[in-house]
């Protein structure tokens, strides 16, 4: 691949050095935090049995109680360690507060600190014996068990829809018990300490005063910690921004920019093919957005939506479920057409019938798209008996699709993998392995990669190893590796508008990589401090991960230095610039970065924070800012640019698109400042002062401040869905319907976007 005829690397061999060496370290951490999670994991016992010897439960109805749990979609509606939805209480620490005041009965009642202190002994002794692998609850905990599980009889079994679920939704009396041992293992491994250690196996986590939780030392000291590593990188950084130029997107000086109007840009039939793609993301989307209007509605009135049952169609835990796979669907779909898109602007060429494998492509995402979602819903309800982890809903969030599915969409995004390669071959054959076309076709491959590493999430594996490599696709692959593709798709929108020169463009994308990497990577381990993971996860996890705040506060100055540029060689342009709302979105990206995935992903990353805070609003306000802020908005802004060239200039609609972004941007702010960000607040607030337990019950949800805050969202979710979604529907239906009546050809001679005149006698 690098012959004689191979074009050089454009910068120096020190980054690719600097790269290898941050990513292979990052990686050999991560490996040997994967090796103590598999022998630090809390033990699940076979047996767990009373003073008398009396088998309450065993190892394997763990399991199985974990297995009813994720069958159900209880994670989409309720959490464990912390991990889950929002509607629900987190049954680790349910299980933990109620087994806690029935001890606390049997020791003399509540008024007794004889009792209160006996209840404190007897659930942090660890009486497991290794060796035998049996597990010994004293009476009082044996008592609790029993009358929990008449409990969670009554709770799961209710025929009604006020907790959100669907009526009567588990009844069967083993699975229940089933359940129970679930829950009560997780309120064990929550409180008995580890062995020659001061805390439980989950660092203390849930807050529970009952049993004498507390927060470590461990978790108050790499918060300071963490404070002081980003203070420290971020001046570090400035100071650096400050001093070098080439840390800037800076323009041709020396060059004037004439953008081509896009009725003069040649398509090939593959970027044509694309208008489908963009037209169901646009769909989808819709939907998602409806359905997260749905879920929201839950929490102001949980079981009505305006007169209407909802929840006897669609309980909280599937619409929830829906709504989080439809977001990552909608936005990859995006991501998908763009790279399909650019790969002939790239190479100057596309190779004959590679439209074809574009719309085979589509054809086999929408099977899985609306196979999966199919399942989810008749996995959840019941429907699928046998086979429900393949066919149904595999039930961790994020990863609810069932595992037949989720082996398509692999496969899918393999595939999608081989129709760029395709498309990039010769430029890839001419280039160096280090330039921009060599970089955005790794960042491709790094897609299916480690989405594929969910395969190793199973439902019958221990849920803290389980926990593990689902964060590697909830962190690594949305947050990094998303990421990094991105970074690199729109460094080269801006290179082949003529804006910035490609060695600056490539420079920083290396910037970026060592950036996201030397935190990326290590701070996944911010999501499990409270899994069941042995602290060094908690110290690790927490420095690296408020590293990551220093790319984003980069990216930020990059998207105003960009913004100002634009302006400057728009000025200068002979032809309107054909961009400015696709661009808007882009800088949009630039705002919510920072502030959803920097500041309030790390507010809630600070391990004292997220030790309160886990499974509350705050995490619902990081999630929706950084998600749609960041992942959604260059999702549009993606599509609108694509979309730009598809319509005529004669059908185009600015209009449509500056609604969109400002509905979409203002209904989005909505969201987080008039009711995510307050309740969240309100929450943390309740969890230390009341209680964590508290803190996520239903009757501090529905009280009367917190449904005035949820009440107080409908407008902004009314301007998102109406003002946002719907144009993009309808732009991207112009591109299906109006897609203009140009000539394409196979292997265009010419597909740049814009056109660069010397204006001093001496070119790049």
């Amino acid at each position: 691949m690098n012959g004689p005829a191979s074009r050089a690397l454009l910068i120096s061999n020190g980054w690719i050095q600097a790269i290898v060496i941050v990513v292979v370290c990052g990686f050999l951490i991560l490996g040997m935090l994967a090796y103590r999670t598999y022998t630090d994991e809390p033990p699940i016992p076979s047996r767990v049995v009373d003073p008398a010897g009396r088998v309450l439960f065993t190892g394997a109805d763990v399991i199985a109680g974990q297995e009813v749990f994720l069958r159900n979609g209880l994670m989409e509606y309720g959490s464990i360690f912390g991990h889950g939805a929002y509607l629900g209480p987190d049954f680790t620490a349910d299980y933990l507060h109620r087994a806690a005041l029935v001890a606390i009965d049997h020791y003399g009642g509540s008024l007794s600190d004889a009792a209160r202190q006996q209840t404190i002994t007897d659930f942090k002794t660890n009486r497991y014996n290794s060796s035998t692998g049996v597990l010994g609850y004293s009476a009082a905990q044996a008592e609790a068990f029993e009358k929990l599980d008449f409990y969670y009889t009554n709770f799961f079994g209710t025929p009604t829809t006020k907790f959100g679920l669907r009526p009567s939704a588990i009844t069967d009396p083993t699975q229940i018990r089933q359940l129970t041992a679930f829950f009560s293992w997780s309120a064990w491994a929550g409180s008995t300490l580890r062995p020659n250690l001061t805390y439980s196996y989950t660092n203390n986590w849930p807050p529970e005063p009952l049993v004498g939780n507390h927060a470590t030392a461990d978790a108050i000291v790499w918060s300071v910690l963490s404070l002081i590593a980003l203070l420290g990188g971020v001046g570090l950084l400035l100071a650096a921004f400050g001093r070098w130029n080439f840390l800037g997107w800076h323009g041709r000086e020396d060059q004037r920019v004439s953008f081509r109007p896009p009725d003069d840009v040649a398509l090939t039939p593959a970027q044509r093919s694309c208008a489908w793609f963009f037209f169901v993301m646009a769909l989808l989307f819709s939907l998602q957005a409806l359905l997260g209007g749905a879920t929201q509605h839950y929490r102001a009135e949980l079981a009505n939506f305006f007169g209407f049952d909802l929840a006897r169609i669609l309980p909280f835990n599937i619409a929830r479920t829906w709504h989080l796979q439809l977001a990552i669907f909608w936005v990859s779909t995006s991501f998908l057409a763009a790279g399909i898109f650019l790969a002939p602007m790239i190479t100057g060429r596309e190779p004959r019938r590679q439209n074809w494998l574009s719309y085979a492509l589509l054809v086999a995402l929408a099977i899985v798209v609306f196979g999966s979602l199919a399942g989810e819903y008749a996995g959840i309800r019941g429907w699928i008996q046998h086979g429900w982890s393949w066919f149904g809903a595999q039930g961790f969030e994020y990863l609810d699709l069932g595992r037949f599915w989720q082996i398509l969409l692999t496969v899918g995004l393999v595939f999608w993998t081989v129709i760029l390669f395709r498309g990039l071959r010769g430029r890839l054959a001419s280039d160096h392995l280090g330039n921009m076309p060599w970089l955005f076709f790794f960042s491709a491959l790094s897609i299916p990669a480690f989405y594929a590493v969910g395969l190793l999430a199973r439902t019958n594996a221990h849920f803290t190893t389980t926990d593990f490599w689902r964060f590697w696709v909830v962190h690594l692959w949305v947050e990094d590796f998303l990421e990094l593709f991105t970074t690199i798709m729109v460094a080269y929108i801006f290179v082949l508008l003529g804006v910035v020169h490609e060695r600056v463009a490539l420079k920083v994308i290396y910037l970026d990589i060592l950036l996201y990497s030397a935190g990326g990577v290590v701070g996944t381990m911010h999501h499990v401090y409270f899994s069941g993971e042995p602290s060094i996860h908690m110290a690790l996890g927490a420095f690296f991960s408020a590293a990551e705040v220093i790319p984003l506060t980069f990216l930020t100055l990059e998207a105003w230095s960009f913004l100002q540029l634009g302006a400057q060689q728009g000025s200068k342009s002979s032809a309107p610039f054909p961009h400015f709302w696709a661009v808007m979105f882009l800088a949009s990206v630039g705002f919510w970065n920072f502030l959803g995935a920097g500041v309030f992903g790390f507010l809630v990353n600070l391990p004292i924070v997220s030790y309160y805070e886990i499974g509350t609003a705050l995490t619902a306000n990081h999630a929706h800012a950084a998600m749609m802020g960041v992942y959604g908005m260059l999702a549009v802004g993606l599509a609108l640019f694509c979309l730009r060239y598809m319509i005529p200039e004669a059908r185009w609609s600015d209009r449509a698109a500056k609604v969109s972004f400002w509905s979409l941007n203002i209904g989005l702010a909505w969201m987080v400042f008039a009711t995510l960000f307050p309740l969240g607040i309100l929450q943390l607030y309740h969890s230390v002062s009341a209680g964590y337990f508290e803190a996520r019950s239903l009757a501090f949800l529905s009280n009367r401040t917190n449904a005035l805050l949820e009440w107080l969202r409908l407008p902004g979710d009314s301007l998102f869905i109406a003002g946002g979604t719907l144009p993009v529907v309808y732009l991207a239906w112009l591109g299906v319907r109006r897609m203009k009546p140009r000539v394409t050809l196979e292997e265009p001679r010419e597909v740049l976007f814009s056109e660069l005149v010397d204006t001093k006698g001496s070119g790049e």
